[in-house]
């Protein structure tokens, strides 16, 4: 099963040097039977891609908590065994938690697929959302627009031996 870790750079950087993305419990994104009823697809590339756009909201997340982080969003693409990524059936249908799995153990860095980071263009947009979260989640729609400008955005996409040169 692939799922999406949200990190900060900072983290990639842990990451790496632990050769590990963990301790567990990892609060990760992936198809799950909410996130398959809420985006209405049978096609598994367009259901990944609104898992990793999850995750991608939830390192924004992060970089809101953590001021000192570089403004670049980063989520790192794990294969994991069928069955260690559960979703909580309590949170069903709800909007902030569509796509969310617990994954209870670390996760060997070697698993992962690949690490997708906004590029460097997107650092302002990225940092004017992680201003803008708060607000935006009470509702204010200018602070919406701003968060949503960081999300026109795409994720570039690494490969793990290039993590490095990421986090140099």
């Amino acid at each position: 099963m692939r799922v999406y870790v949200p990190l900060t750079l900072s983290g990639l950087a842990s990451v790496h040097g632990a050769g590990e993305v963990g301790p567990g419990p990892l609060t990760a994104y992936a198809v799950t039977p909410g996130l398959r009823e809420w985006y209405v697809s049978d096609d598994i590339e367009e259901l990944e891609y609104a898992a990793l756009n999850r995750a991608a909201s939830a390192s924004l997340r992060l970089l809101a908590a953590r001021p000192e982080e570089t403004r670049r969003r980063v989520v790192v693409a794990l294969d994991v065994p069928d069955g260690a990524a559960v979703a909580d059936p309590d949170h069903g249908l709800d909007a902030t938690s569509l796509g969310e799995v617990r994954i209870a153990q670390a996760v060997a860095l070697s698993k992962a697929a690949a690490v997708h980071v906004d590029a460097d263009d997107a650092e302002k947009d990225v940092a004017a959302a992680a201003a803008a979260l708060g607000a935006a989640d009470l509702g204010d729609d200018d602070a919406q627009f701003t968060v949503d400008g960081a999300e026109d955005h795409e994720l570039l996409w690494f490969g793990i031996q290039e993590i490095p040169g990421l986090i140099a």
